[in-house]
């Protein structure tokens, strides 16, 4: 599970990036956020992973405060960013084996890394290549092997589908729903509106580091994402932020 209460990020220069958020994404859920550049998710996402501070609140994973007890809470989520850091000179192999023995996941043979990479549709032809002449789409699918070899109970991904062709795309979509199924809460950080409607049992929209709106999958369905999220962005400034109780 993934609990934010009441949190709240001001950078050094005054800026407010967080202003009270609160929110909890339960086992077996998938949590889509979405809002424009600057609205707050991946500062979010950064303060869920320890690395940034809060000014004030709380992240959980897992009950665990990330802030108090971070390399116990980190071992309870793994994190899909839109640029995935990767080592240039080692092959898909190889990167997936080292950051797979940095999860304590020291069992794993070849064999099961080409499972994996299967799995998220890299062509077998590139798992003995170096990456470092990756596209940024094969790149991604490697970061998505990474979370999937940790195998933990929560995952955090910010823009994932960044960079992954239309087919790339749906599989990584029936990753997530496999991980959903298979009890995991799942918080994506997104701008892609129609992918999230198709999985999402939650969806959230922020703006200026507060949370605006949140519904759940039934509530949209007969809805236009795409214009309530314009709708939602267009607010007045000061406009009321969503009722956080029962979250």
């Amino acid at each position: 599970m993934l609990e934010a209460i009441d949190l709240t990020k001001r950078y050094e220069d005054g800026e407010l990036a967080l202003d009270g958020l609160t929110f909890k994404v339960e086992p077996g859920e998938i949590f889509c956020m979405f809002g424009a550049n600057g609205a707050g998710k991946t500062t979010t996402i950064n303060l869920f992973l320890n690395f940034i501070p809060a000014t004030s609140g709380t992240a959980l994973i897992e009950s665990i405060d990330v802030a108090k007890d971070p390399l116990k809470a980190k071992r309870h989520v793994s994190f899909v960013s839109e640029n995935v850091m990767l080592y240039g000179n080692f092959t898909a192999i190889q990167n997936l084996d080292y950051f797979s023995r940095l999860a304590g996941k020291r069992h794993l043979v070849k064999k099961d890394f080409a499972e994996v990479l299967e799995r998220v549709g890299l062509q077998k032809e590139a798992f003995d290549r170096r990456i470092k002449n990756f596209s940024k789409g094969m790149r991604q699918k490697l970061g998505i092997a990474i979370a999937l070899v940790k195998n933990a109970p929560n995952v955090l991904l910010d823009e994932p589908t960044s960079g992954l062709d239309p087919q790339s795309g749906r599989e990584f979509l029936e990753i997530l729903v496999q991980m959903r199924d298979q009890g995991k809460s799942v918080f994506m950080s997104t701008h892609d509106i129609f992918r999230a409607k198709l999985i999402a049992d939650r969806i959230g929209f922020m703006r200026k580091g507060r949370l605006v709106m949140m519904k759940t999958a039934a509530e949209l369905a007969h809805e236009d994402l795409t214009d309530l999220y314009i709708q939602y962005m267009e607010q007045q400034p000061g406009a009321a932020a969503v009722p956080q109780a029962g979250m």
